[in-house]
């Protein structure tokens, strides 16, 4: 792995690390500000409960070394808990002042998961036919 993408991959991965502790501790402190938004989203409060749990798990999984695969579904979470927020504010016809902060931690998301080492990879093996 070039130095360039080690960078790539550490920025992109500490920014969304940061990001998804924020958000998470907002969560399970049930925010004001953070508890209007879920109920305009129409979402029930005791879901930031356990989107913030989900988050703090996740940073560890992708900060911590080994455990690929723990790695990817670490990612696939963030991937499918900021795009979700985006569909949900288009739906609403919120602002994209109101989209933006999903839009980025799901940018993070996916450059961190597209620079990240090798050892922080799934290798699969190939399937061999049995005959």
């Amino acid at each position: 792995m070039s130095k360039r993408n080690k960078i790539i991959y550490w920025v992109a991965t500490l920014w969304l690390s940061l990001g998804m502790v924020s958000t998470g501790i907002v969560q399970l402190l049930k925010v004001k500000a953070e508890v209007d938004a879920f109920t305009h989203l129409g979402y029930p409060v005791y879901l930031m409960t356990i989107l913030g749990i989900w988050k703090l798990l996740g940073v560890i999984a992708v900060l911590v070394p080994r455990f690929p695969l723990l790695k990817e579904w670490a990612y696939a979470g963030f991937f499918f808990a900021m795009s979700g927020a985006i569909v949900s504010h288009i739906t609403l016809g919120d602002p994209v002042t109101q989209i933006l902060p999903s839009l980025l931690l799901l940018t993070l998301t996916i450059v961190s998961w597209y620079f990240r080492p090798a050892e922080r990879r799934v290798h699969v093996k190939t399937l061999q036919p049995a005959f």
